[in-house]
């Protein structure tokens, strides 16, 4: 990475429009995402979270705008430029997307198969390296997708998204059907992760103790636009929608237990 690169933004989204046949869902969306840092996306129901970062990885084409990750526009970009640069980013969907027929070791190997050339004995070694990175114990590394919790299954796909040490991550609902206790045992682990392996996090979310926890800034997708700042700076804003969202009792709730679980964490580090 040079000098240009690393003053840049790590995302950079302009103009951005989205339809679906006579319905836009974007209209004309500006996003930077600075490196390093974790930043939420958050809307209600239909304001295409997921569609942004579908967008942004280049599994959705837009109607109109610019995307460029590390610099390139991913829009423009030859299918060999697409494989290097994917190389740098790791992606956990929603639901996991983990192949239930492969064990968890041979998910995390898939990636490394599919991208780079190395004897089975150093993947076999980085699979079980990747696996006690996302807090796994050794032996879930071959087992299957069906035989581990939901908790276990998120990391588990979590693991996979770090398999070639990417530089950037994006998150799908990464604690979506977690029990609280497994939920906010992930926000640390992405807190962990993003601080000691210095990683940028992209994380579409609804769970609100997860943006007041980890996040260091807040897209909110509204009125087909994006309003971006920390979360205490769009407690301010006067937008009807984020005013009801964002002053919610769940959301002082929220915050009330963000506070808490920072302060454990403080006392906590390990």
């Amino acid at each position: 990475m040079n000098d240009k690169e690393q003053d840049r933004p790590i995302i950079r989204v302009r103009g951005l429009v989205n339809r679906f046949g006579g319905q836009v869902v974007h209209d004309g969306i500006d996003l930077d995402v600075v490196r390093g840092e974790v930043i939420g996306v958050v809307g209600g129901s239909g304001s295409g979270k997921s569609v942004l970062l579908r967008t942004i990885i280049g599994l959705n084409r837009p109607a109109a705008g610019t995307v460029e990750v590390f610099g390139q526009d991913v829009l423009s970009m030859s299918e060999e430029e697409r494989l290097v640069i994917e190389r740098r980013w790791g992606v956990l969907f929603q639901d996991g997307a983990l192949f239930s027929s492969l064990t968890v070791a041979e998910n995390i190997e898939l990636a490394l198969r599919e991208n780079l050339e190395m004897p089975q004995d150093l993947m076999d070694g980085i699979a079980i390296s990747k696996v006690g990175l996302v807090g796994l114990p050794p032996d879930a590394a071959e087992k299957y997708p069906a035989q581990l919790s939901g908790g276990m299954r998120k990391r588990a796909a979590l693991a996979r998204a770090l398999a070639l040490d990417p530089e950037l991550l994006f998150l799908d609902e990464p604690t979506s059907g977690l029990d609280p206790m497994a939920a906010d045992a992930f926000d640390k682990l992405i807190k962990d992760l993003k601080t000691g392996l210095g990683l940028t996090v992209f994380l579409v979310t609804h769970d609100l103790d997860t943006v007041f926890t980890i996040c260091d800034r807040v897209a909110v997708l509204v009125d087909k636009k994006v309003l971006i700042g920390t979360p205490d700076e769009l407690l301010q804003d006067s937008n009807p929608w984020v005013q009801d969202y964002l002053r919610s009792p769940r959301v002082r709730a929220a915050q009330d237990a963000a506070r808490h679980q920072r302060e454990l964490w403080g006392k906590h580090p390990d």
